[in-house]
């Protein structure tokens, strides 16, 4: 092959298109759970993640997260470019300590909700969503 101004401007265009794509986000996913549970272990136990199995459209994907004794809730995408998806804040006087949005998936991934506990302990479930097409620029 010989290089020539063409190739040359080709070539370096689509090095900048390769570093500009976003990288998974499992290692900002693991920064973003460090960063919420401040280093704690996490468990399992009060906390419920209600998602579809399948998912025919990722860009409306119905979830729900309850827990009876959460002051915190955070659910993560995590095989979205940017993770994180939301966090719920509940008072002391919350009448329930449950909420329910539509998401985005870039794909199939796993959805993983955390929740802090009023005792400073911190539970975590998760539930894996096919998407049959793409939400996120999938």
């Amino acid at each position: 092959m010989e290089l020539t101004r063409r190739n040359a401007i080709v070539m370096g265009a689509a090095a900048i298109l390769a570093a500009s794509l976003p990288v998974r986000g499992n290692a900002a996913a693991g920064d973003l759970i460090a960063a919420f549970t401040g280093g704690a272990e996490v468990g399992t136990g009060d906390i419920r993640l209600i998602a579809p199995e399948i998912a025919e459209n990722g860009n409306t994907v119905p979830i729900e997260v309850s827990s009876d004794t959460a002051v915190e809730i955070m659910v993560l995408a995590m095989g979205n470019p940017t993770p994180n998806v939301a966090t719920f804040k509940f008072g002391k006087l919350a009448a329930s300590r449950a909420a329910s949005t539509r998401i985005r998936l870039a794909g199939t991934q796993d959805v993983v909700a955390i929740a802090k506990l009023e005792d400073g302990s911190f539970v975590q479930t998760a539930s894996t969503v096919k998407v049959t097409i793409g939400g996120c620029g999938g």
